[in-house]
């Protein structure tokens, strides 16, 4: 673990919160580096990194359940503030000397703060009254003396409280969501009022640090860059570039789950416009041998994962010297498919550059963007000089349309969904403000729906369409298209993709719901 860039660093604790990620992005749109460390991270480790503060997740356990995760009490002996947030609110008070219980009325969704303390700096610019978003069913119910109480709801007469040193601050309510309606100024005034950051991290500081990295890591040795066109894998590859220069190949793999003429787009970029040593691989035939008969979506994860190391270790035959294997692994990637640094937070989806590589595939992993959302990885893709087509190009998933194929993947379903997904593209690119779209896509369901087509009975594929809004890809919403756009796409797939009788839309958030359907 390092600084990224930046001479202070913000600590987030994970006591399991699905909202641990959201904590980051919030502290990083203030211009304050951090990063999200298991609970049981010591003092002495956060004491280690310089640490300017400390953000305490929330957490699905209750404090008094055997085996809840607790924190350091050291950590409230560093001199730097901490702020606890439900859980970690609940868990800093238990340890300073509080009682923590089940309580009756539960507190879910928006609820009234009153806040009895204006003058405090955590509510600098706020009103006396202010909507929250609660989402508990324990409270504290006493804290020693040496707690001041600065808010409360009609349920919760703790819901905000700070320590008389002004170190800790216990928050019940989630400031983190945009449920609670305070412009983002809760985390703003804790990190600028009471820890003193200067603000003083930028995204592009990044780019210095990761090729030093890079150099410092590699040597001399040869790095092979898994280069799918995607934002990710694309800065990856220029950041090697930058940093080793012919040390660098790249390696395109056609997995044969890709999009409609995705293969020769990345191809033409990339082998024509920038100088890599950029190598195409054709292995469609291998990969769809791999998914034959398989239905689960992890497993179908893990089967793309393990041939995709099998391709470059074959690739990998004409460089003896390459030991280095770069992805473009980005930080939900790592929060989504493992325990942040072995944390607690629960497991949602293996991402095939994390979860499903096979402990032994031969190669030492690089990853530059590990620590870094899509939007920071947009940033950095335009300070190196990408085109807009790749810096703005909508996320795709590694294991392509394999995980859009619900149920077995086969050469005719993904010829159906490959149609039926370019009639999504060709429209959505007319819509006003497709920009702002963070991905559009088509899904291939694994039933059969009954039609009419040419006066004739049909019984025929259901298409499902996913469209949605997001920032960095941990929270999103689908997005409210116009009725003629939407037409239009319903209309085309139902009458130029053969196979195809029905068009449905999926109006899903996330959460509960994930952006992709496996």
């Amino acid at each position: 673990m390092d600084d990224r860039g930046s001479n202070e660093f913000c600590a987030i604790l994970d006591f399991g919160s699905q909202y641990s990620q959201l904590i980051a992005r919030r502290v990083r749109e203030n211009r304050v580096y951090c990063e999200i460390l298991p609970h049981d991270t010591s003092a002495a480790q956060i004491s280690q990194r310089g640490c300017k503060g400390v953000i305490l997740s929330g957490g699905p356990c209750g404090v008094y359940e055997q085996d809840a995760p607790q924190v350091d009490p050291g950590i409230f002996q560093l001199g730097v503030p901490v702020l606890g947030i439900c859980y970690g609110m609940q868990a800093a008070c238990q340890v300073l000397g509080g009682m923590v219980t089940p309580v009756e009325e539960r507190e879910y969704g928006d609820t009234t703060l009153f806040v009895d303390r204006s003058d405090d700096p955590i509510f600098h610019g706020l009103d006396e009254k202010l909507k929250v978003w609660m989402s508990h069913g324990d409270r504290v119910m006493e804290v020693s003396e040496r707690f001041t109480t600065l808010a409360h709801t009609e349920n919760a007469p703790l819901a905000v409280v700070r320590d008389k040193e002004g170190k800790f601050y216990g928050l019940q309510f989630h400031p983190e969501v945009t449920h609670t309606r305070d412009d983002g100024k809760i985390i703003n005034n804790f990190l600028y009022r009471i820890c003193r950051f200067s603000g003083d991290w930028e995204v592009q500081d990044y780019v210095a640090q990761a090729v030093e990295e890079i150099r410092s890591t590699v040597g001399d040795k040869r790095v092979i860059c898994a280069l799918s066109g995607g934002v990710d894998s694309s800065v990856v590859a220029l950041l090697l570039h930058r940093a080793i220069g012919e040390q660098l190949t790249c390696f395109f793999i056609d997995n044969g789950v890709l999009r409609q003429g995705e293969a020769e787009q990345v191809c033409g970029v990339f082998r024509d416009g920038f100088g890599l040593d950029f190598r195409f691989i054709d292995a469609t035939d291998r990969f769809l041998e791999q998914l034959s008969g398989v239905i689960d979506p992890e497993t179908k994860r893990h089967r793309i994962g393990h041939q995709f190391i099998e391709e470059f270790r074959e690739a990998a035959k004409q460089f003896p010297d390459a030991t280095f294997l770069a992805q473009g692994t980005l930080y939900p990637d790592v929060i989504e498919s493992v325990s942040p640094f072995e944390g607690p937070s629960a497991t949602i989806k293996s991402h095939h550059n994390v979860g499903g590589l096979p402990k032994d595939h031969g190669f030492e992993l690089i990853e530059p963007l590990r620590f870094l959302f899509k939007d920071e990885a947009r940033q950095i893709g335009k300070e190196l000089g990408l085109p807009d087509e790749i810096v703005h190009r909508q996320p795709f998933p590694g294991p392509g349309l394999a995980i859009r194929v619900i149920g077995e993947v086969t050469r005719e379903r993904l010829r159906v969904l490959r149609k039926a997904d370019a009639i999504v593209q060709e429209e959505m690119v007319t819509y006003s403000d497709y920009r702002s779209v963070w991905q559009s896509f088509a899904v291939l369901l694994p039933v059969q729906t009954v039609g009419v087509q040419g006066d004739q009975r049909t019984y025929d594929d259901v298409i499902a369409l996913r469209i949605v809004d997001s920032t960095d890809g941990m929270t999103a919403d689908w997005v409210h298209l116009p009725e003629d756009l939407l037409a239009r796409m319903s209309n085309r797939i139902v009458n130029e993709v053969t196979g195809v009788n029905r068009v449905v839309l999926d109006i899903s958030s996330k959460p509960p719901s994930t952006i992709e359907w496996e």
